[in-house]
């Protein structure tokens, strides 16, 4: 059987481990692998096209193509793999043949897999000699016409960077990718110069990026354990709606200001309670209760430092700086 796509077409292989044609892994996505004309269907909370095949235990070679990519995202339910199997290919240039594991059925790519330089305006095609094909175990043979093309277009990979962000909702130490990265493209077009009918130089006529590369975005956990000793204070924290991502970073600045004690009062500056609020006065706008009441305190705090510095995380970096905020 033989599967299109755009203009190029594949073929599919026997290689499933396991002859049920659904096995059920754990309970998130419905997940069906297409390998040469055989389907598996696995539910799965895998996170990636990789993961997915490991666990439906089908193996790659390094020259079988995986559609989407293997690091591809799993990211809805009727999720579809398709795996196209590598075949021996024979290409001929000349009196010069090379045999080579390919799953592309584009002659072009194919002759660069077997390292052979394709100039523009040479032509490609596919043979079928029964012959050959029976002696050298090829399933299919590519024909080089050399054209005496003097120019050369190449097509390269341009890597992805990668990126790393802090994450105050994961725990420190925990990493979790965001965003897979996408390799980028760029088509370069060379003058050729030959001596005695031999590539001897290149010179770069244009260079074009036809696709720009999508940078991996890997979250870095910043989140800590909130002590003991701080569980009755991180209740009221939690109550006037700190998050879980930011209560560590909001106790810790709660404990240096004020110890997290409801009537703490500066007695040089009069500042007053948790959030030692100065005047004090200023935190009857979260209750009247505020002068007695924790949640009260730091319900006003929340709107302080969200006012002021965009959040906790802008609060502690500039308590970090001055020693206040």
């Amino acid at each position: 059987m033989a599967i299109s796509i755009g203009s190029l077409s594949y073929a599919r292989a026997d290689t499933f481990a396991d002859e049920d044609p659904i096995q059920e892994v754990s309970d998130s996505h419905f997940v069906t692998i297409h390998d040469d004309g055989q389907q598996l269907t696995i539910k799965t909370d895998a996170a990636t096209v990789q993961d997915a095949i490991s666990r439906a235990n089908i193996f790659i070679s390094d020259t079988d193509i995986i559609d989407p990519a293997a690091d591809s995202t799993i990211n809805a339910d009727n999720f579809h793999i398709n795996i196209y199997r590598a075949r021996p290919v024979l290409v001929v240039d000349g009196i010069t043949k090379k045999l080579v594991m390919t799953a592309s059925y584009d002659g072009r790519e194919i002759a660069r897999q077997a390292g052979f330089t394709v100039y523009d305006g040479d032509k490609i095609d596919l043979s079928t000699s029964a012959s050959t094909l029976i002696e050298t175990g090829a399933s299919s043979i590519y024909t080089i016409t050399r054209n005496g093309g003097q120019t050369v277009t190449v097509e390269s990979t341009i890597p992805y960077g990668e990126e790393v962000k802090k994450d105050s909702t994961l725990d420190a130490g925990q990493e979790k990718v965001d965003r897979p990265g996408e390799d980028g493209r760029k088509v370069a077009k060379y003058q050729v110069n030959f001596v005695d009918g031999k590539e001897v130089s290149r010179e770069l006529i244009s260079e074009e990026v036809t696709k720009e590369p999508v940078s991996r975005v890997t979250l870095q956990g910043s989140k800590q354990p909130v002590p003991p000793e701080w569980e009755t204070c991180a209740g009221w924290a939690r109550e006037a709606g700190v998050s879980e991502g930011d209560l560590y970073v909001a106790l810790w600045i709660i404990y240096r200001e004020s110890g997290c004690r409801v009537s703490a009062e500066n007695a040089y500056s009069g500042a007053y309670g948790i959030p030692q609020a100065l005047p004090g006065t200023k935190m009857a706008s979260a209750g009247s209760d505020w002068r007695t009441n924790p949640v009260t305190q730091i319900r006003w705090m929340i709107s302080y430092v969200n006012g002021r510095y965009g959040g906790w995380q802008g609060a502690k970096a500039y308590w970090d700086a001055h020693g206040n905020y």
